[in-house]
């Protein structure tokens, strides 16, 4: 221990602390509770890894010139798509390799004239100069929000094997007591450094990869603390530098680390901890995208942990298709690559009878029956699935669809983060004028309907519902009731982007006009007829190209989320329209012309 301290940087803090208390540990006596608790300190604060003012020696792979082409051929060998968090963590690793070579320039290169020598003696007797400032890098605060299943945490992993670095993962979900992060001071019973601090000790470099994992998922505040509220210091690049554990007491230096985030939602992360980080949104995958995960990457794992070789099974492309289409529907690739487990699983079943009945060994006895080894198939087609997985949870009914009267199809994003389409059927039965909404629905959701029959109500005489100004459609020519349903009543919807498509479903219920079966639509209206933009476009775009949806209308304001996010082969597949008013929606969704709006008609607002 003492060659420990005697190697920490002379005129350090780290080393003024750690020469008081070693001092301090002489004059305990071994006897007594203090001197383990002072030991105990001592050994935590000397095999932390401390930085020093003296130039680093430069790591090679950082300096090679292949090192760029390396970390992008890592991260692609780990991880299929993801190219935005791929272009970020190689704008980073650029910038740290310029950072090295520009140190290993400005390193001091030996001389051996008599002004220097006699200058590095006069600077060795004299006064300690100040040693020169380290060119170190931030570690950027990168936020990995998606559903579960899509790949934040192992992409964790890849940053770390393309740096170089030590990976450490810290759980946060169900933290509640800020003392896991800053650690508990020395004053109480067994006493430690928070998980940071452990961090840094098990990776032993000032600079590790540290994935703070399910961040969303802290604990709120309580009689032990606001858990979220420390980690404010942590992930903040301004003052990370000076972390300051209750437990070490002595400044951490966490500007090096690199910090990796993981949420499900922002909606459970506070403000000013989610104003820290740098947010990076991973999005579900296409069909394409999962069956060529599932091909390179799923199935060879599936196959090495069940014990099979690889032409020992092949899965046909039809039937991986099949899985992924009919058994899992979802954002991420867990399902998928728990259904492909229970194909290999079932084949290697059938593998070890078929081993185990060719190694029978012929019988001695004369009434012992001779058999033949079943013959082994190792190819899995479509039409076997049922067999293996059960019948398919979703048998895709709602690609069976037709043009009625009253309803159309809206996208929405489930709880899963997977995009679908939703029909919104309404009906007028006999009443007494009023608007009844079913389905499970929201406070926002319910908002819009109310919203939505209000615009139509306005604009009826133009839509050519009412022969008269003045006339409310739901009481002429009969007194009627309007009910608006959100199939599959046991799921919960709420949120602001079904106002164009219950706008189209009143006007189709009020004209007889029909929406055709392959158009969708999402966007939310105000009361005076404007369009605006909503979010989740891109899942929404995917859950309409899996359902065969070949028109999409848009609001105006999401088209670059649409040039932006979706892949090319969706785009060129669908036509997509945006509209910045309902009318233009209206349009778009009948047909131009269809509605026949009365045209030159002065809308009165008010009367006073």
């Amino acid at each position: 221990m003492k060659r420990k301290i005697e190697a920490l940087e002379a005129g350090s803090e780290v080393r003024r602390v750690a020469v008081s208390e070693w001092r301090r540990l002489k004059r305990i006596p071994t006897q007594s509770a203090e001197h383990g608790v002072v030991r105990n300190y001592l050994e935590w604060l000397t095999s932390l890894p401390w930085p020093t003012n003296t130039p680093r020696a430069v790591d090679d792979t950082i300096t090679d010139r292949t090192f760029l082409q390396n970390a992008q051929a890592q991260l692609d060998a780990d991880h299929h798509g993801l190219d935005t968090v791929k272009r970020r963590l190689i704008e980073y690793l650029a910038v740290v390799r310029l950072k090295a070579i520009l140190a290993q320039e400005e390193e001091p290169k030996p001389s051996h004239t008599a002004e220097e020598v006699s200058s590095r003696a006069l600077v060795k007797v004299g006064a300690p100069s100040s040693p020169k400032p380290r060119r170190t890098v931030k570690g950027p605060i990168l936020l990995f929000v998606g559903p579960p299943g899509t790949g934040k945490t192992s992409l964790g992993q890849s940053i770390a094997r393309a740096l170089s670095r030590p990976f450490q993962r810290i759980a946060l979900g169900g933290v509640r007591d800020e003392g896991e992060i800053r650690g508990h001071r020395r004053t109480y019973v067994a006493s430690g450094p928070g998980l940071l601090a452990q961090a840094l000790r098990k990776a032993g470099r000032v600079d590790p990869v540290v994935l703070l994992d399910e961040i969303d998922k802290v604990g709120q505040s309580n009689f032990h603390g606001d858990p979220a509220a420390a980690l404010l210091e942590v992930l903040d690049p301004e003052q990370n530098h000076t972390f300051n554990d209750h437990y070490i007491n002595v400044p951490i230096d966490l500007s090096s680390v690199l910090f990796i985030c993981t949420a499900n939602s922002l909606d459970t992360i506070a403000a000013p901890l989610l104003d820290r980080c740098e947010i990076i949104h991973l999005s579900g995958y296409t069909h394409d995208e999962k069956l060529h995960i599932a091909r390179r990457f799923l199935l060879p794992k599936q196959l090495s942990l069940n014990g099979l070789a690889p032409e020992q099974l092949t899965l046909t492309e039809p039937a991986l298709l099949h899985i992924v289409t009919h058994y899992t529907r979802e954002a991420g690739v867990r399902g998928l690559e728990r259904a492909i487990g229970s194909v290999v699983r079932f084949k290697a079943v059938e593998w070890a009878d078929h081993l185990d009945q060719s190694r029978i060994p012929p019988a001695s006895s004369a009434t012992a029956v001779t058999s033949t080894p079943k013959a082994y198939r190792g190819i899995v087609e479509e039409h076997e699935l049922e067999q293996i997985l059960g019948i398919g949870r979703w048998d895709g009914e709602e690609r069976d669809r037709e043009a009625r009267r009253g309803v159309v199809y809206g996208l929405v994003v489930t709880g899963m983060g997977e995009g679908e389409i939703l029909p919104v059927e309404t009906i007028a039965v006999p009443g007494s004028g009023t608007l009844k909404l079913t389905g499970s629905l929201g406070a926002v959701i319910k908002e819009s309907g109310e919203l939505a029959l209000s615009w139509v109500k306005t604009h009826a005489y133009e839509l050519r519902i009412t022969s008269a100004r003045g006339q409310d459609p739901l009481k002429v020519p009969h007194v009627v009731d309007v009910h608006l349903h959100l199939p599959a009543g046991a799921q919960k919807k709420d949120g602001p982007s079904a106002g164009v498509a219950m706008v189209c479903a009143f006007v189709s219920l009020f004209t007889g006009a029909c929406v055709p079966p392959h158009t969708a639509m999402t966007g939310e209206i105000t009361l005076r007829g404007r369009v605006t933009p909503v979010g989740g476009i891109k899942e929404k775009v995917l859950g309409a190209h899996r359902a065969q949806i070949t028109k999409v209308i848009l609001p105006w304001a999401n088209r670059k989320d649409v040039e932006h996010d979706v892949p090319k082969e969706v785009r060129q597949s669908m036509q997509f329209v945006y509209v910045k008013t309902v009318r233009e929606a209206l349009d778009a969704a009948f047909g131009t012309g269809a509605l026949g709006w009365r045209i030159g008609v002065d809308v009165v607002e008010s009367r006073l």
